[in-house]
């Protein structure tokens, strides 16, 4: 069945439509299948996203399908306070990764843009919170509640023992006591109110651990756990990052003589359909790249990703943020593209046997080494 003439415009048609007849537009979407509705979200300025996931039928099908930099997108595009019934359809993984990309200043834990992002989530609801907090670290939990208030814990073996001043509790063992006001406490209470009538001994471990666990290790565990998901999402440590900014080897001058390994394929965390392989584009990396078939070309668009991501993160763009990744692929296509066309002509190749035979990483080093020589000039 043919899609109706509602369902063959794009974003833009779909939201026009919207303001003359919101059913009409409702019906659209409603035509098109889940994978779609994912792609004209993705592909729709991230400005306007919201307005077409108020359009979609079942929203609780198609954010759990963004990919998870693209719910980032979009929820700092609503605004975090205003993104509570996004963050409500978010899966688990989704808001992990919604903290791990935008809750982190370089190696640390930004505790006030944690602080942003656990009162978002709190703005979902109950439900939402409370699958919140067991999807997050605990360690960050932990890191969150102490920023907030000092733990203490009732010594049991002091019949005079007085609770502090201002503290506040819940079942007469742990007090919490406000470092900056009252206010900033009420949704770590509602919090530890749902777990301690959900899920007793995770409320105990986290009180108990923040009136006496050191902020450092927590950090240092905090930092392990998201590396590892930053790496499943194809974002290298820092320390592997900065390796494409090494000098290059002096064999990798020589002709290139053999394909590099077939990149392998992951999850990609962000919206990219293909590689621009447009014959008249700007960048020669992606002129000999229009010129590769089928699983070469493939290969090289993984391999593309992850060089992007090696840009991203070498550079300390703020990965949460929806201009960084354009950042990250401009950059990564100029500099390879500049070792591309000098390889290319040293060794009298053509530029996409060259791409065919030349690991990205290593036309990048020569190009960051040329760019850098042009510079100084």
């Amino acid at each position: 069945m043919p899609p109706s003439r509602e369902a063959s415009v794009g974003a833009d048609g779909i939201l026009s439509l919207a303001r003359s007849d919101r059913s009409a537009a409702q019906r659209a979407l409603a035509a098109l299948g889940t994978e779609e509705q994912v792609a004209l979200v993705c592909e729709a300025p991230v400005a306007r996203r919201a307005e077409l996931l108020e359009l979609v039928p079942e929203p609780e099908r198609v954010i759990p399908a963004l990919p998870e930099a693209e719910l980032v997108f979009t929820v700092k595009a609503v605004g975090l306070p205003d993104a509570g019934w996004i963050l409500s359809h978010a899966s688990d993984e989704q808001i992990q990764a919604c903290v791990d990309l935008d809750a982190w200043s370089a190696e640390l834990p930004d505790r006030a843009r944690l602080a942003d992002w656990v009162a978002a989530l709190g703005e979902g609801g109950d439900e939402t919170l409370l699958r919140a907090a067991r999807a997050l670290d605990a360690e960050l939990l932990m890191l969150w509640l102490s920023s907030l208030a000092e733990v203490v814990m009732k010594a049991n073996d002091d019949p005079g023992w007085q609770p502090p001043s201002g503290g506040q509790t819940i079942d007469g063992v742990f007090f919490l006591v406000a470092r900056r006001s009252d206010d900033e406490l009420q949704l770590a209470l509602r919090l530890l109110a749902l777990l301690f009538e959900d899920d007793y001994w995770f409320y105990f471990r986290l009180l108990q651990s923040a009136s006496w666990e050191s902020s450092a290790d927590n950090e240092e565990f905090a930092l392990r756990w998201r590396s590892g998901r930053l790496q499943d999402l194809g974002f290298p440590t820092r320390e592997e990052a900065l390796a494409i900014y090494a000098s290059p080897r002096p064999e990798e001058l020589e002709a290139p003589t053999e394909a590099p390994p077939v990149s392998r394929e992951w999850h990609l965390p962000v919206w990219i359909p293909d590689l621009p392989e447009a014959a008249d584009s700007e960048h020669s990396l992606f002129r000999a790249a229009a010129q590769l078939e089928g699983e070469t070309r493939r290969s090289l668009f993984y391999a593309f990703v992850a060089l992007a991501n090696q840009v991203a993160v070498a550079d300390r763009l703020p990965l949460g943020d929806a201009e960084s990744l354009p950042k990250a692929i401009e950059k990564a296509a100029r500099v390879a593209s500049l070792g591309l066309d000098w390889l290319a002509q040293r060794h009298g190749a053509a530029p996409a046997e060259v791409l065919r035979r030349t690991p990205l990483a290593r036309l990048f080093r020569l190009g960051f080494r040329l760019d850098r020589a042009e510079g100084a000039a």
